[in-house]
């Protein structure tokens, strides 16, 4: 059981076994609930990961299937980062969060998807300088855009149709670019995380997001010239009506 993780009876937070047989302290502070199904995890519960499965497999679909080259590798690829979970569980001691841990698991397998593809792009821009530079955020809600209300049949007509113009856009970005786009304006992950995920500075991380919405409203204003604009932040008022949160069909 050395290096598995256990609750601190007294705090409540989770950390590892010590040489000595003690509980290491850990970063940050975990939920009791996230805590329990860790142990739960690692003593090879089956319903944890029917749990853990159900709890996951949307969001990361929907995140691996907007971040490869080819979105129908998404299922496989999910498929074999639960199979990582699986086989790494053990070695998880609560250095971040477990959906942290998760994604960042995510985004090495999709890494390793697109290197053959990495192998024979040409050189592009560069992507990893910081700025200081305005963010450029969207005038419009990427992960609204992307929901389906299924309101009248009208509505979920048009939007079925916004949300394929949004997708096509959002494909033709840099991957690298792209999947900052998707874990600040799709999954709402803060930008210290999507730091930790990516291993990159946050200042990496605001400058890809800045050049990635940038991209993206390039893309959009060829199709939608009203997505064109910088400002104002929101969406006009016909479009924010076919809009809603996040992909609820991957979910």
């Amino acid at each position: 059981m050395n290096g598995a993780a256990v609750m601190d009876p007294v705090t409540g937070t989770i950390g590892g076994f010590s040489k000595a047989g003690g509980i290491t302290a850990s970063r940050p502070e975990l939920p009791v609930e996230e805590v329990a199904l860790v142990a739960a995890l690692q003593a090879g519960s089956e319903d944890a990961f029917r749990q853990l499965i159900s709890q996951f497999s949307g969001p990361l679909y929907s995140l691996l299937m907007r971040s490869l080259a080819d979105p129908a590798d998404a299922a496989d690829v999910t498929q074999d980062v639960f199979i990582k979970i699986f086989r790494s569980v053990g070695s998880f001691h609560g250095d971040s969060s477990l959906r942290t841990w998760i994604y960042r698991i995510a985004m090495h397998e999709a890494s390793n998807s697109r290197r053959w593809w990495v192998r024979h792009k040409k050189a592009e821009v560069t992507i990893d300088g910081d700025s200081n530079e305005d963010d450029g955020e969207l005038n419009f809600s990427l992960r609204d855009t992307l929901a389906d209300h299924r309101e009248s049949p009208f509505e979920s007509a048009r939007q079925s149709q916004l949300r394929s113009v949004v997708e096509a856009a959002l494909r033709e970005v840099p991957e690298s670019f792209r999947t900052v786009v998707i874990l600040r304006e799709i999954e709402g992950m803060a930008y210290d995380e999507i730091a930790e995920i990516l291993n990159i500075h946050i200042g990496t991380v605001k400058s890809r997001l800045m050049r990635g919405r940038a991209a993206l409203r390039t893309s959009l204003g060829a199709r939608l010239p009203e997505f064109a604009q910088v400002a104002p932040k929101k969406m006009p008022q016909a479009a924010a009506k076919a809009s809603s949160a996040t992909s609820k069909e991957a979910r």
